[in-house]
């Protein structure tokens, strides 16, 4: 019974994303809540002259990088390792902003059907649950969502998540306001 359950959640499934979007687009360029998230290198120029002049593809990079396990345990690659500097670098082609805005709004949409979907299990057609019990389960559904795989990657390569955190507690808020809001009767 999902299928006609989700049709009946297409309005707030559409004006979700559009808001998320909207939303995404006012933290990054109006309160630039990652601003802060990068840096510029003091030396850009070398470093960019560098990569151009090694050819280096397009692609994810970390340095030092070991060969393999065993190359890890070297004492050469321990030294190497210690001494220095450590971090990962993503090269990539031109951005192409409006594909790329393209790709933003169609995630949200999807995010927003998976969103409707998990509600549609727990509140079967026929059933008319509380405001705040379709605001609750879409906000936490929401914040797995938006902020779960974040967090273990910055975890594991050091990131900055501070604009992250306060943008997914944000579009969760957003989420679950508009589907509890528009949650068919």
């Amino acid at each position: 019974e999902s299928p006609p359950m989700l049709l009946s959640l297409a309005l707030p499934i559409v004006l979700t994303a559009v808001a998320l979007f909207f939303a995404s687009f006012l933290s990054w360029m109006v309160l630039q809540l990652h601003k802060p998230d990068w840096a510029k290198l003091p030396n850009e120029d070398e470093v960019m002259d560098v990569l151009a002049k090694g050819n280096v593809p397009v692609g994810g990079y970390m340095f030092p990088m070991p060969a393999d396990q065993k190359d890890m345990a070297t004492p050469e690659f321990q030294a190497k390792y210690a001494k220095g500097p450590r971090g990962q670098i993503h090269l990539q082609r031109p951005v192409g902003m409006g594909g790329n805005l393209v790709l933003t709004f169609v995630y949200f949409l999807v995010v927003a059907n998976c969103l409707a979907y998990i509600a549609s299990i727990a509140f079967p057609p026929g059933e008319t649950p509380a405001f705040f019990d379709v605001f609750r389960l879409i906000f936490q559904a929401g914040i797995l969502a938006f902020l779960a795989s974040i967090v273990q990657h910055a975890i594991w390569f050091k990131m900055r998540i501070v604009g992250h955190v306060i943008e997914s507690i944000a579009y969760a808020v957003i989420a679950g306001l508009i589907f509890a809001a528009l949650w068919p009767k």
